[in-house]
């Protein structure tokens, strides 16, 4: 009998990402983890980082099971953008990217039942028209940036200002399928992943 799997994130697009490829946790458990930055540290490390911190909090409330965190961080060259929690935020963070590249950095861990560790780190990048005053202003009316890292969510009304993507689009919305779907496989969890339900 396989173990279960404990998803560490109370994010639903998370739950949903993993829908897709056909794949129910059989818990999900939000971590209590301090996702303050260190003192310059980077983009991508700070998402491994809170990646492993989330796996490792679930973990040990859930020995013997398979347990998956991710953490999704938003860059642009050194800097590290907020989850906005005020519109004030989100203007922010939707000025330094209009007109920009920026990166989407998502970490990915997965405690397998005896306790060993694997992680992956992704990395995507999106590169944003120029926005103008009444595009910004609508989107924030809308309400979407809540709680999203960068201000932004690519799986709405964002994705009318992305005029490239290089890399994992799912990584963007919040998790990295690839990523995941070999951490699974290679653990174990699964020889392949099982079929996505077919669609009614």
């Amino acid at each position: 009998m396989t173990p279960p799997l404990i998803l560490a994130s109370a994010s639903p697009r998370r739950r949903d990402l993993l829908a897709q490829i056909g794949v129910t946790p059989t818990e999900i458990l939000a971590p209590d983890v301090d996702e303050t930055p260190r003192k310059a540290e980077l983009p991508g490390p700070l998402a491994q980082r809170l990646a492993i911190a989330k796996a490792q909090a679930v973990a040990a409330l859930r020995p013997g099971a398979f347990v998956l965190a991710a953490d999704t961080v938003v860059g642009v060259g050194r800097r590290v953008l907020p989850k906005a929690e005020s519109e004030a935020d989100a203007t922010r963070c939707l000025a330094l990217l209009s007109g920009r590249r920026h990166c989407v950095w998502g970490g990915v861990a997965l405690i397998d039942p005896a306790g060993r560790l694997r992680q992956r780190l992704a990395r995507s990048q999106v590169t944003f028209k120029r926005l103008s005053d009444l595009e910004r202003d609508a989107y924030l009316a809308g309400g979407e940036w809540s709680g999203k890292a960068g201000g932004y969510a690519i799986q709405g009304a964002a994705a009318l200002f992305v005029r490239a993507l290089q890399g994992s689009h799912s990584n963007v919305v919040g998790l990295s399928l690839y990523d995941v779907g070999a951490l699974l496989v290679g653990a174990g969890y699964a020889r392949v992943l099982p079929s996505p339900p077919a669609s009614s």
